[in-house]
């Protein structure tokens, strides 16, 4: 059978994808730019391939005709718009499933499975009122749709999970919001890939929508001291009613690794209570719940084993208006400041090559790291992303990733070569690249920084911060060489 998995390079598609090839199944993973899959890994299987379209534009004829999308059997809809602009990711959303619904029109497809959020209140979060309008518009489609609606998710690299983790490993004692009594029903993130997985192709569960939740109905109080009891930690929390929602979306931008918008789009939904309705669903495909606690402790043994598949940074959502890497891959050289330093390498270029694909994160940038962690903090002060997103995995870089506030522009260790691109808030833009070279027999590291300035603004800050660039850059070259 061949499945169509749409958001196959987000959190929940780049779990999926493994789970269905386990399976037996063939999968057509839809990107919008294929320079976020690897060659290698699970994109090296016979039984994958890769569709790349944009389900925000017009799709083009070449795209409907495609062959390779004509014999699906089903199709996964897993695009979410939710950290995009507040005031126009409802349309993002809607024009995404509309084009979709315009594509497996034109093939075999059976069946649409949806993964939504929970929406059992009259008065809805923009957000949850997005994910029920995408689901009607699924739902009149005339393709039998399979709704799975959930909370939050549980899980290495969820967004939710990484929001907790950040509240309970920073701040001993919290002067929160009233919302932190709103009760939901978190759910694991194993038990969400056995809902998606267990109803493909069941006919029975054909134009139906299902509530999914784990065991425990919490408020998020609750998970928060859950959390630090399962990490030994004690902590204590006071509701206060006088913080708003616009003070509420700075508390968690400053305190976590999450986005200003995306802050905005979760302390709204936060107020809104998220129970699952009962259904058989669980019963029918014998499914067993996970424990809040329990998928917390799976979590970090995934964390602890270095092992975490995907991460909620890494997924450049269907808003991302800047999505096309190809845009910045090719490192321009007009107009541009280049500060390049180049060392010899006298040590293992196996070495250097792992200082290289270990940088940032909890290991740092080898010299200077109170220098990069002030500029992160000037950042976040800006609405910038700051370095707190850290990277998902402390050896493994893949293109797209991001790696505290760069984007992974290209990781390819067979040619030694990392390219990074910033997305801290700048009046230009700016690239940093590593490539292992050989002169003369001999091997060097050449680390090169580009800065394209946007006028004038753009000039002051390369000269102001061109001393710090020449300690900070000719110090971290000859550490990664020298490591």
């Amino acid at each position: 059978m061949k499945i169509l998995l749409t958001g196959a390079t987000g959190y929940i598609g780049k779990r999926l994808l493994p789970v269905l090839i386990e399976q037996g199944y063939t999968v057509v993973c839809c990107v919008r730019d294929k320079n976020r899959v690897q060659s290698e890994g699970i994109y090296a299987n016979p039984n994958v391939s890769v569709f790349e379209i944009d389900f925000l534009k017009e799709l083009r004829s070449s795209d409907l005709n495609s062959a390779i999308i004509k014999d699906i059997d089903a199709a996964y809809y897993l695009i979410h718009s939710m950290s995009s602009n507040v005031k126009d990711f409802a349309s993002l959303e809607e024009t995404s499933a509309n084009n979709f619904i315009k594509l497996v029109k034109q093939t075999s497809v059976k069946q649409i499975i949806y993964l939504g959020g929970i929406t059992n209140e009259e008065k809805l979060s923009k957000h949850l009122a997005s994910r029920k309008r995408v689901e009607e518009i699924l739902s009149k489609s005339g393709i039998p749709l399979t709704s799975i609606k959930a909370g939050i998710i549980v899980g290495s690299g969820s967004a939710s999970f990484e929001i907790i983790r950040d509240l309970v490993e920073k701040l001993p004692v919290m002067i929160a919001p009233k919302w932190l009594n709103t009760k939901h029903q978190p759910i694991a993130i194993r038990n969400i890939l056995e809902y998606l997985t267990g109803v493909l192709l069941k006919s029975e569960t054909f134009n139906k929508s299902y509530d999914v939740g784990g065991p425990d109905i919490l408020s998020y109080k609750e998970m928060l001291l859950q959390f630090a009891e399962v990490r030994g930690l004690k902590r204590f929390i006071f509701t206060v009613p006088v913080m708003t929602p616009r003070l509420s979306s700075y508390w968690l931008y400053f305190v976590t690794s999450t986005s200003y918008m995306l802050a905005i789009n979760l302390v709204n939904s936060m107020k809104v209570e998220v129970v699952a309705k009962d259904n058989e669903l669980e019963k029918m495909l014998g499914i067993k719940p996970i424990s809040y606690k329990e998928a917390v402790q799976l979590a970090f043994q995934k964390i602890e084993q270095n092992n975490v598949i995907s991460s909620w940074k890494d997924s450049l959502v269907s808003s991302y208006t800047d999505n096309s890497l190809l845009e910045h891959i090719n490192v321009p050289t007009n107009g541009c400041f280049i500060d390049r330093r180049e060392k010899e390498i006298t040590t293992s270029v196996e070495r250097v090559l792992e200082n290289i694909w270990s940088i940032g994160g909890e290991r740092g940038w080898y010299y200077g790291d109170w220098l990069w962690h002030l500029r992160g903090f000037l950042d976040k002060l800006f609405g910038g992303v700051g370095l707190r997103r850290g990277r998902t995995n402390k050896t493994e870089i893949h293109t797209g990733d991001t790696l505290d506030f760069w984007r992974v522009l290209a990781a390819d260790k067979q040619n030694m070569r990392l390219l990074l691109y910033a997305e801290m808030k700048l009046p230009g833009e700016a690239w940093l690249e590593f490539k292992i070279t050989e002169k003369n027999g001999k091997k060097f590291l050449q680390q090169t920084a580009t800065f394209r300035p946007k006028g004038l603004p753009g000039r002051l800050y390369w000269y102001s911060v061109l001393p710090l660039h020449y300690f900070v850059f000719d110090g971290m070259a000859k550490n990664i060489v020298r490591s």
